[in-house]
């Protein structure tokens, strides 16, 4: 079985590499070893086209070369992407004011979108490092539905997950170990469709 590792897309010419078209039809396709050949009949494009795009995204790193095969008298090699590409968030912002003051507010959006950001980059990175290695990054996720039936309440909760993480972080602070980070958000939920009546 191929491993297939994620990608971290964190250049904005690779990100855009990965985005054109074709590139990214090349990209999706190539969940099993495969050769330009085998490419161009799957995707119905020129072998020669294939094989361009190919150079372009092995050279990007954005495909791997998974073995080779005889074929009519010569070499076929065969390439496979990576499961996932993870675009880094910070490519779509404005670099940070180095004389401005981070920001504090704890119900401030742009934080909340900053925090985000950061965590989706760090944990790509992560994960790549530790697919290179053959480990395992051990995460964990919680996720909750809540509803404030007042502003008040929104500010209680507020009070009270603090307090609770306060807590957590008191009580797992060993003076040596694997350092964890505990990020905590809470957002409006997304509406969902109302299902369409016949």
């Amino acid at each position: 079985m191929t491993i297939r590792p994620s990608a971290l897309l964190d250049d904005l010419d690779t990100a855009l590499l990965a985005l054109a078209p074709v590139r990214r039809r090349i990209l999706t396709a190539l969940t099993q070893p495969t050769s330009a050949a085998g490419l161009a009949e799957q995707l119905g494009l020129p072998r020669q086209n294939i094989g361009y795009h190919l150079n372009a995204l092995e050279a990007a790193g954005l495909v791997h070369l998974a073995g080779e095969r005889r074929k009519r008298g010569f070499t076929e090699r065969l390439f496979v992407a990576a499961q996932n590409h993870v675009l880094d968030p910070a490519l779509m912002q404005a670099p940070p004011d180095p004389n401005a003051v981070e920001a504090q507010d704890r119900h401030a959006a742009d934080h909340l979108i900053s925090t985000a950001s950061a965590l989706v980059r760090d944990v790509a990175r992560m994960r790549q490092a530790a697919e290179a290695e053959g480990a395992r990054l051990l995460t964990l996720t919680v996720e909750a539905d809540v509803t404030f039936a007042t502003p008040a309440d929104f500010d209680a909760f507020t009070e009270d997950v603090s307090a609770a993480v306060t807590a957590l972080a008191r009580r797992y602070a060993a003076p040596a170990g694997r350092r964890y980070r505990l990020t905590a958000v809470a957002h409006p939920a997304v509406a969902k469709p109302t299902p369409a009546r016949n």
